[in-house]
């Protein structure tokens, strides 16, 4: 299963690449802080996160509720990207066919009736039965403490993250954004 999501992660990379290459943006989506309980606030007031900082990051798709924002969740040790995000109050949903080794919602979103445009004009609407459109889809990428973002190389249910690491669930849409600028 690790191979397949690996090679997935390529795919889907090299893709995405392709994709961006004629539409990149230097205006990086505004996210705002959130947190998981007040510690978590202070510490997020005082400086980089000590735990484990959960990142959401996705366009302006005019939504009533976004899940957008960072939340520092305090971990003293390695800590499952699963209750990482569930201590950020954040819940995921999969897909029928993949399960939870593909993200399909992040608090809902995308909603199943609410339309996403592709760059064609056309609308597409996300049911979760499969994998998402290859224009609209959420991804888990991984930064280590004081390096860069990177696909994450497994999914949500295996994944560890150790304090000072910060994962990100990132919605593109027509190849916005490429990759977290958090």
């Amino acid at each position: 299963m690790t191979t397949t999501l690996r090679t997935f992660a390529a795919t889907a990379a090299a893709a995405l690449l392709l994709t961006l290459t004629a539409c990149t943006s230097s205006d990086p989506a505004p996210t705002e802080q959130a947190s998981a309980s007040p510690s978590a606030e202070a510490e997020a007031d005082s400086g980089p996160c000590a735990g484990v900082e959960v990142v959401v990051e996705l366009p302006d798709l005019d939504l009533p509720e976004s899940p957008a924002g960072a939340t520092c969740v305090e971990a003293d040790g390695p800590i499952a990207a699963t209750d990482a995000l569930a201590e950020a109050g954040l819940t995921t949903e999969g897909t029928e066919e993949y399960g939870d080794q593909v993200v399909c919602r992040v608090n809902g979103v995308p909603a199943e009736d609410f339309a996403l445009t592709a760059e064609d004009g056309s609308e597409y609407f996300e049911t979760c039965a499969s994998m998402p459109a290859a224009f609209a889809y959420w991804s888990l990428w991984t930064q280590p403490a004081g390096g860069e973002w990177g696909y994450a190389e497994e999914g949500l249910a295996t994944l560890e993250l150790e304090p000072g690491e910060r994962l990100a669930l990132l919605f593109t849409v027509n190849g916005e954004p490429a990759a977290p600028t958090a």
